[in-house]
C-alpha cells in the first residue's frame, strides 16, 4: 500500500474521553472511530489488525479439527427462555419486538442455539466428537462502556462448541482447546498467563481464563513464579500477594490482567435442560458433555497496545501488525525513489506486507506517524546513504537506526 492512497486519519489529539492508551491510541493513529458509546468503526487499518489476529485465531482451530459456520446474530427469545437466561441475563441482553410482537434478542453468546442444532442434528455416539465454532459480532447492553474496544456494546468474538460422550472425553476436548489457546497467545505476541476462573453466567465446573498482562488490566491476579498455579481474585478472594501458593508454597506475585479468552467445560448445564440426548454405545439416551471456549478478537487488539506501546505510539507484535514495514524515502533525487521502489517490490515478493510512505511531506512527520501506527520494521532511504549503497534500517522498539547495504535490507526484515 503506498500512504498516499491510505486512508489513515490520524489526530494530533485524541478526544477528552479517551483515556486508556489503546483508546487514545487507536483513535490518534486513525485505526478506529466512535459511533456511538461502545459502538466503533474499524477503519482499514485496524482491521487489518483484527484480521490478523482472526487469521491466527481460524488456522489453529482448524489444526484441531474443529469446523468453522455461523449462527445468526438475531435470536429469537424462546432458546434463552429455555434455559433460564432471559431472566438471568438481565439488562445487559438487547431485547425487542418484531412486526408480530414476537420476542427476539441480539445474541452476546450462542450455548443455547448451538444445543439446539445438537438436538436437532445429533442422535449418535458415532457423530462424537465434534467441534464447531464461529468468527461473529457479538452484543452487550454494557452499563458503562469505556475504554475503547476493551469494553463494547458490540464486538467481535470468537466462540467455538465442543460435544462429547463423557465427561473424561470433554476433558480431552477442553485440553485440545486449552493447547490451541497457548498456540494462539504466543503468535499473536502477547505475554499471558493462564488463570483458575469462575465459570459466571455460562455455567459448568470448570474453566480458565487467558489473560493478557497488562498495567492498565481491570482483573488483578495471583501468580506463583516457581508453578503454573494462577488465579483471577474473583474467584477466590483469599489470595493474595505474598501468601504461599496452595500447591507449592512458592509466595504469590499480583499481576494486572485483561481478559482475552475464557474456556469452560459446561458438561450437561445446557443439554438436560434443552433435552440434546443421543445414543450411546448401549443404545441407551444420555445428555451430550459440551464445552465452550471463546476469545474476544476486537478485544485483543485493544489488548496487544495495553501491553504494547510507549510514548511515541504502538509497537505491534510483527504477527498482528497492519504491516510489517514502512519504506521512507526522503528527498525527491530519483535514486532514492527507484531504489524505494524496488524494495518495495521485492519486500512484497517476499509475502511481507509494506507501506511505502510515498507522501511529500518533511521526514519528521513520516517517522512520527510510523512510530504512531506502529509498524515493526522501519527503512529509510536517503540520497546520502544510498550514495555508499546503504539505507537505514530501525526496528520500532529500537533506540538507535542502523546501516545496512541495499542488498541486505529485505534480509534484515525477514531476521
Amino acid at each position: 500500500m503506498r500512504f498516499s492512497k491510505a486512508f489513515v486519519p490520524t489526530l494530533k489529539e485524541a478526544p477528552k474521553d479517551a483515556v486508556t492508551p489503546s483508546h487514545v491510541l487507536l483513535l490518534r493513529a486513525g485505526f478506529a472511530r466512535m459511533v456511538g458509546a461502545g459502538l466503533y468503526e474499524m477503519l482499514p487499518l485496524g482491521l487489518r489488525v483484527q484480521n490478523n489476529i482472526s487469521n491466527i485465531v481460524r488456522e489453529e482451530m482448524d489444526a484441531t479439527g474443529a469446523q468453522e459456520f455461523r449462527m445468526p446474530a438475531l435470536l429469537p427469545a424462546d432458546y434463552f427462555k429455555e434455559s433460564g437466561r432471559w431472566e438471568s441475563f438481565g439488562p445487559t441482553l438487547f431485547r425487542m419486538k418484531d412486526r408480530k410482537d414476537g420476542d427476539y434478542h441480539l445474541g452476546p453468546t450462542h450455548e443455547e442455539i448451538i444445543t439446539d442444532l445438537a438436538r436437532r442434528e445429533i442422535s449418535s455416539h458415532k457423530q462424537l466428537p465434534l467441534n464447531l465454532y464461529q468468527i461473529q459480532t457479538k452484543f452487550r447492553d454494557e452499563p458503562r462502556p469505556r475504554a475503547g474496544l476493551l469494553r463494547c456494546r458490540e464486538f467481535l468474538m470468537k466462540d467455538a462448541y465442543s460435544f462429547d460422550v463423557s465427561e473424561d472425553a470433554a476433558r480431552e476436548s477442553y485440553a485440545t482447546m486449552r493447547a490451541a489457546y497457548q498456540r494462539i497467545f504466543e503468535r499473536l505476541g502477547l505475554d499471558y498467563r493462564i488463570v483458575r476462573a469462575d465459570s459466571g453466567a455460562m455455567g459448568g465446573s470448570t474453566s480458565a481464563e487467558f489473560q493478557v498482562l497488562a498495567q492498565t488490566g481491570e482483573d488483578r491476579i495471583v501468580a506463583c513464579t516457581q508453578c503454573d498455579f494462577a488465579i483471577n481474585l474473583e474467584a477466590d478472594e483469599t489470595l493474595s500477594e505474598g501468601k504461599p501458593c496452595p500447591e507449592c508454597k512458592t509466595p504469590l506475585e499480583q499481576y494486572l490482567g485483561i481478559e482475552g479468552g475464557h474456556i469452560f467445560i459446561l458438561g450437561t448445564h445446557y443439554s438436560e435442560k434443552m433435552g440434546a440426548h443421543f445414543a450411546g454405545t448401549d443404545g441407551k439416551q444420555q445428555p451430550l458433555v459440551m464445552g465452550c471456549y471463546g476469545i474476544g478478537i476486537s478485544r485483543l487488539v485493544a489488548a496487544a497496545i495495553e501491553q504494547q506501546h510507549d510514548d511515541q505510539g504502538m509497537c505491534w507484535p510483527p504477527s498482528i501488525a497492519p504491516y510489517q514495514v514502512v519504506l521512507c524515502p526522503i528527498g525527491k533525487d530519483e535514486t532514492v525513489t527507484a531504489k524505494a521502489e524496488e524494495l518495495y517490490t521485492q519486500l512484497r515478493e517476499h509475502n511481507i506486507e509494506v507501506l511505502l510512505d510515498d507522501r511529500d511531506t518533511r521526514p519528521g512527520a513520516k517517522f512520527k506517524d510510523a512510530d504512531l501506527i506502529g509498524i515493526p520494521h522501519r527503512i529509510v532511504i536517503g540520497a546520502k546513504s544510498l550514495a555508499n549503497n546503504q539505507v537505514e534500517y530501525k526496528p520500532r522498539t529500537a533506540s538507535e537506526a542502523t546501516l545496512v547495504s541495499t542488498s541486505d535490507a529485505v534480509t534484515a526484515v525477514l531476521k
